[in-house]
Parts: structure tokens; C-alpha cells; sequence
């Protein structure tokens, strides 16, 4: 024990220039007998007591006297770290405790030594007595004149005696058997001696206690020796059991590696010697963390089991070559501490090269995965197409190719599928792409004005035109491409005009005679069928022909699902970085918006998750959060009604064909459907067939 362990931490303290009356003053506050007197850097200079005061004042020294102009007297400090028995014999009342730096940091008294040594006493007694106590051989302790002072409850138990009859009675009155009183004769000590008690042989230890050279008294220590009989029976059995644990350790068909808490190695059986190529005395009774360093194994799954103290399985490899899969487990005692790690090795070798294939087929898959990438990357080369179905990527390939040339491309498709975006694509594939692009939205400009906005007009060609004249937008997109959007939506005259245009490469502008050469790229684009059109007289054959060189047909966006998901992401993706938030979509949303029809195509994902984030205020969007329009569907409620009375067997047939038929003309999926309806695909399926 150190005397850090006693002191009086951050005791009170006084500087050089305070008075008698100061320090009286704090001795009185604090109720403390003495203080230490530092200097400006905590390095004791002296120490005052409330005694030093009285005889200071007793000599006529007065209150205001500083304590510097005090005599001085030798002063003794104690290291914090001196054991205290080094300070037991020391004449003080009170000692001021220092560090390394010879700073004050403690003050330790004579009471404070005195306090600890009767606790410590204390203790040892209380841990001697539950010693006694707790103990199953018998203690009888006898004083110099042989009387007993002490028998511990071992020792009533077996001599069958009772507290009361037995201390403050002379030994050899009460266990005269026992010859307690040759102790103190002889003071010999002896060992395992056999004494008969009434009926029970006893084995003996007698030990004299001596004080200053003499002896004052005696200790005897007995067991019954009928006790250490049924110990040995009960590790005969042990034994018997041992034989039989290790018989079946031996002829398990898994390697079995035991070893202790330290992981030294205990036990290694014939299965482990015959899978993994080793033989066990290279290994028994070596530590494992040896074993591993040398190379015996490539990591040991005992030494991971001792360090996080759980059954552990990792994949092995020892020097011979082979490669076994283990299981480390942990056996702990009753204080929670291991005692050993029993480690079972079993032999997947087959598993072994079927990981070694899958690896090899990963590695094939990424490879593929990353050329196809590398090509979607080439085809597209865009950031406003965002493009992973195998169809629309075949889709800008296509347009890619005609790109390099001028044919005219009617782009076909539903409303908000991205006409336009391709329309862009092929512009900018293509040589025209430094010169305009100029879109037209045949359907948003009025009849009277189609002519002059599409060709353009002379000054004064007509009321209100302006005085200099304007250019059309086919001469604003000369030298670069021109994308007629909802052609279908062209009034007829107008049909003649562009068709003129596309023949002769030339335009003249209202008011004017004057016809100008124009080098234009068309594309067209329309959500309509032109041939049905054509075939209903609302629009020129002729002009469907010269438009459809090459139609590029768009498909909408429920035909093409894995472009759903990157879809998502992409516009998630700008909407934060546009408004600076971290918004996601939760796992059910996302399947929601997967499992959409989606009748507007791209334009109305879009707007659905600009929405949601919009007006979630969660930075999670969840299902809830959708449009009820979108929101995923269980399944639907079949209502059967009729007051017809059919087998309840026939009713739920019926039932259940009805769902599975809806579910899949709903889904066009067998997953989805069988999503919908709680039920695995292969269930589905099978259903199916049954009912068709």
C-alpha cells in the first residue's frame, strides 16, 4: 500500500506572505491540526501546526507577523509513492506528502496510518474467519495451556460436537483422541497423521503456532478419511467417463482441436490428423499463436474465439496445402471465463472449388458487366439520358448509327416517353452538332401563324408584322437540325409546304417571290399513328413517307422496368443537389414506383418524385408518401355475388383462378403478381397451369 493510497489529497496550504492570523484563521476554518507552507510553485518551505501557533503567540509573536519572518526549522515531506509500513514508526503528528517535483500534493497524519492499519486488520481478520468458515477440513485451534479458542463449523460437523461444548474446554477433555496437547509439549509439527475419533478415522496435520521464539499454541487441520473414499470413487467414474468421451473424440468424423484458456493445445483427434495432413505431435501442447506464426496454420479461429469470446468460423489453410472450413467454440466456467475452445475441422474441399468457380463466375459477370457498361457509356455518352434496359440502349444504338447521316428520323412514342431528349441525342451524335437545334411544337402554334414562324416573312408582308421582317425557324436552324414535335398535329396546308421544303431544300417567306436555299436535318417526332391518319384522310401520304425514312420507335417506360430504378435516382439525385437536401426513398416506395403502369411515361416519374420530395417533410419518403394513384396494391377484392348455391370448395376455385388471372393481366409479371398476392412465383405458376 502506498501512502497515496492514505494522504489527504489537495490539501489546505499557505503562501510565505501570509500571517500567524491567516493561518490560524484557516486551521479554524477548515478544522484541520496543521497546514503546509508553500512557495509560488507548490514546493513545500515549512509546515504549521495548530500547536506552533499557541506557542508563537504564548512567546509574545503577534497576529500580523508573516509566517517568512518565522524561524526555520528542518523540514521532513514523504514521497506519495513510499509503502506505508516505511512510514509506520515515524515520529510525526502530521507530514506533508510530495511528487516527483517535490510539489505539495497531499498531507498524511498519524491518526490517517493508524485508521488504515486497524481496517486492514480488520479485513484479514474477516478474510481468515470466512477462510475458517468456508472450508471443508476441520480447524481446531488451541492456546499455550491446550485450551481451544476456535473450531471451525468442518470441525463440529465431522467430530459431531456442538459451539458451546467445545471453546474456552481443555483439548484434552474434549477430543482426547485428537492428542492436541502434544503440540504444545512437544512443538513438532506433523503431517497426515491417522487418529481414531468414536467411529471415523481421521487424517491429521498438526502445527505449532510460535510468537517471539516461544510457543502459544496449536492448530490442528483433519479430514475424514471416508470423505476422500467417495472422492475417489466419484473420480473413478470421472475417469470411466474420460475413457469414454475420449473414444468418441477419436471416432468423429469431423477434426476436433482442443485447447486450454491460453490456447495452448490439449487434445487433437484422428479425423483432424487425416484431413488436415498434420500429425499431432508437432502440435500438442504448443500455443497456437507459435503454431500460426510458423506457418502450421494460416489463422488460428481458437485465438479469434479467445479474443471476441464467441463461436467463430472461418475458412483455413495449413502448410500441408489442404483448405478445411472450422468452428471455434468457447467453454466458459461459472466466472464467465474460458476455460477451453473446442475447434471441429471438417473437410470442404468440394465446397472449396465450387467457391472457387463462383468466384471465377463473379469475376466473368463483373467483367461482362463492365464492358456492356463501357458500351452503354459509348452508345449514350449523354447525362440527359438515363438509359439500363437492354431495349432502349438497342434503341440508341439505332439512333446513334443514323446520327452520322441526314436522313430524316420519325421518332414514334407515347406522351412523355422522351422524344425530345432522343431528338437531342441524335443532334448531338451527329455532324450538325456545333450548329442549332430548334425545336417546333407543331400543336402549340396557331394556324394563322404556322407560316410565318415555320418560313418567316418580308416588311409589310402583312398587318402588324414587323418593319424589318423576320427570319423563320427553318433559317434560324440552318446548317444544323430542325425537330418538328406532334408533326400529326400539322394542319393540312401546312403538310404541303413542309413536304415542298423536304423535296426542294429550299424555303420562301410570306410576302416574298424570292426563294432561299436552307441546309435543315429534320426530325420529327409524334405521339399519334400517322398511317391511321393517312388512311383517315388527315394527313398526306406523301408526307408520311418523306418523314418515315427511318422510324425510331420509343418505348414507354412500362416496357422497359430497369430504367425505372436509375430514373429515380437521377432526378432524387439533381432535386438535392438543387435545393441542397439528402433526401432518399424507402425500400416499399421505391417498389412502388417500380411496380407503377406509369401512363405518362418518363415525364410523369418526374413529376411524382419531384412531388414526393417536395412534400415529404421527411428525409425518408415512404409509400404513404406517393400519390394514392401509385401506391402499391396487395391484391384486389373480388366481390362474388349471386344467389346461387355452389360447393364452398368450387366458390374458393373460383375465387382464386379470378385473382390469379387479374393479378397477371395487371402485372405482366409472374413476380409482381405473385407478389400482390402474398404468394411464391413457383406457387403462381403452378396455380396457373392448373386452372388453364
Amino acid at each position: 500500500m502506498k501512502v497515496r493510497e492514505l494522504m489527504t489529497p489537495n490539501p489546505i496550504r499557505l503562501a510565505m506572505n501570509d500571517s500567524l492570523g491567516d493561518a490560524a484563521k484557516l486551521l479554524i476554518s477548515y478544522q484541520v491540526d496543521g497546514a503546509a507552507i508553500v512557495d509560488g510553485k507548490a514546493k513545500v518551505m515549512g509546515i504549521i501546526t495548530k500547536t506552533d501557533l499557541v506557542k508563537a503567540f504564548q512567546n509574545g509573536v503577534g497576529p500580523y507577523t508573516i509566517l517568512e519572518e518565522l524561524p526555520k526549522r528542518r523540514i521532513k515531506t514523504i514521497h506519495q509513492d513510499t509503502s506505508v509500513k516505511d512510514v509506520c514508526d515515524l515520529e510525526m503528528e502530521i507530514l506533508p506528502v510530495v511528487d516527483d517535483k517535490m510539489c505539495l500534493v497531499g498531507m498524511l497524519t498519524r491518526t490517517d496510518v493508524r485508521d488504515r492499519l486497524i481496517e486492514k486488520s480488520q479485513q484479514e481478520i474477516g478474510l481468515l474467519n470466512s477462510i475458517l468458515k468456508s472450508t471443508n477440513n476441520g480447524v481446531i485451534i488451541v492456546d499455550e495451556q491446550g485450551v481451544i479458542v476456535r473450531m471451525n463449523p468442518s470441525a463440529l460437523r465431522i467430530l459431531d460436537l456442538e459451539q458451546h461444548t467445545v471453546v474456552g474446554f481443555p483439548a484434552n477433555v474434549v477430543v482426547p483422541n485428537l492428542m492436541l496437547d502434544e503440540i504444545i509439549q512437544t512443538g513438532a509439527e506433523k503431517k497426515n497423521e491417522k487418529l481414531k475419533f468414536k467411529d471415523k478415522t481421521l487424517i491429521c496435520d498438526k502445527v505449532p503456532l510460535y510468537k517471539e521464539g516461544k510457543i502459544q499454541g496449536g492448530v490442528l487441520i483433519f479430514r475424514d478419511s471416508s470423505e476422500y473414499q467417495s472422492i475417489i470413487d466419484e473420480l473413478d467414474t470421472v475417469q470411466r467417463l474420460s475413457k469414454k468421451l475420449d473414444a468418441v473424440i477419436e471416432c468423429s468424423y469431423d477434426g476436433i482441436y482442443i485447447t486450454d484458456g491460453q490456447a495452448n493445445t490439449l487434445r487433437i483427434n484422428k479425423s483432424y490428423e487425416s484431413i488436415t495432413g498434420l500429425k499431432r505431435e508437432e502440435m500438442l501442447g504448443r500455443n497456437m499463436v507459435e503454431l500460426e506464426r510458423e506457418g502450421y496454420v494460416s489463422k488460428s479461429a481458437t485465438l479469434i474465439v479467445l479474443k471476441e469470446r464467441k463461436t467463430t468460423t472461418i475458412e483455413q489453410e495449413f502448410k500441408t496445402g489442404r483448405r478445411v472450413l472450422v468452428t471455434g467454440t468457447p467453454i466458459f466456467d461459472d466466472r464467465s471465463e474460458i476455460t477451453m475452445v473446442v475447434t471441429n475441422v471438417r473437410d470442404v474441399t468440394s465446397l472449396v472449388k465450387l467457391q472457387e468457380q463462383l468466384k471465377e463466375n463473379q469475376e466473368l459477370t463483373q467483367k461482362y458487366f463492365t464492358e456492356i457498361e463501357e458500351m452503354r457509356l459509348q452508345i449514350i455518352g449523354d447525362q440527359d439520358i438515363i438509359a439500363k434496359d437492354e431495349k432502349m440502349i438497342n434503341t440508341l444504338r439505332l439512333a446513334k448509327r443514323v446520327a452520322k447521316v441526314d436522313t430524316t428520323v420519325l421518332i414514334l412514342g407515347e406522351t412523355g416517353v422522351g422524344k425530345e431528349e432522343v431528338a437531342k441525342f441524335i443532334h448531338k451524335n451527329s455532324k450538325r452538332k456545333d450548329k442549332a437545334f430548334v425545336k417546333v411544337n407543331c400543336g402549340a402554334i396557331p394556324k394563322s401563324l404556322m407560316e410565318s414562324e415555320l418560313f418567316g416573312y418580308e416588311k409589310g408582308a402583312f398587318t402588324g408584322a414587323n418593319r424589318e421582317g423576320k427570319m423563320g425557324l427553318f433559317e434560324v436552324a440552318d446548317g444544323g437540325t430542325l425537330f418538328l414535335d406532334e408533326i400529326g398535329e400539322l394542319p393540312m396546308e401546312m403538310q404541303v409546304r413542309l413536304l415542298r421544303t423536304l423535296q426542294e431544300q429550299e424555303i420562301t417567306r410570306v410576302g416574298s417571290t424570292k426563294p432561299l436555299k436552307i441546309d435543315v436535318r429534320i426530325l420529327a417526332a409524334t405521339n399519334r399513328d400517322l398511317k391511321e391518319m393517312v388512311d383517315a384522310k388527315a394527313f398526306r401520304q406523301d408526307l408520311y413517307y418523306r418523314l418515315n425514312v427511318v422510324p425510331l420507335n420509343i418505348l414507354p417506360l412500362r416496357e422497359r422496368g430497369m430504367d425505372v430504378f436509375p430514373l429515380i435516382q437521377h432526378f432524387l439525385s439533381t432535386l438535392n443537389e438543387k435545393y441542397g437536401w439528402d433526401k432518399s426513398f424507402s425500400r416499399d416506395a421505391v417498389d412502388c414506383l417500380c411496380e407503377y403502369n406509369w401512363p405518362g411515361n418518363v415525364r410523369e416519374l418526374k413529376n411524382i418524385v419531384e412531388r414526393a420530395i417536395v412534400m415529404s417533410d421527411n428525409s425518408v419518403i415512404a409509400s404513404s408518401d406517393l400519390p394514392k394513384t401509385v401506391m402499391c396494391n396487395d391484391g384486389e377484392n373480388i366481390i362474388v355475388s349471386g344467389s346461387e348455391i355452389i360447393p364452398l370448395k368450387s366458390a374458393i376455385e373460383n375465387i382464386e383462378k379470378q385473382l390469379i388471372d387479374s393479378a397477371f393481366q395487371k402485372y405482366k409479371s409472374v413476380r409482381r403478381a405473385a407478389k400482390a398476392l402474398g404468394i411464391d412465383p413457383s406457387t403462381f405458376v403452378r396455380k396457373r397451369q392448373k386452372y388453364d
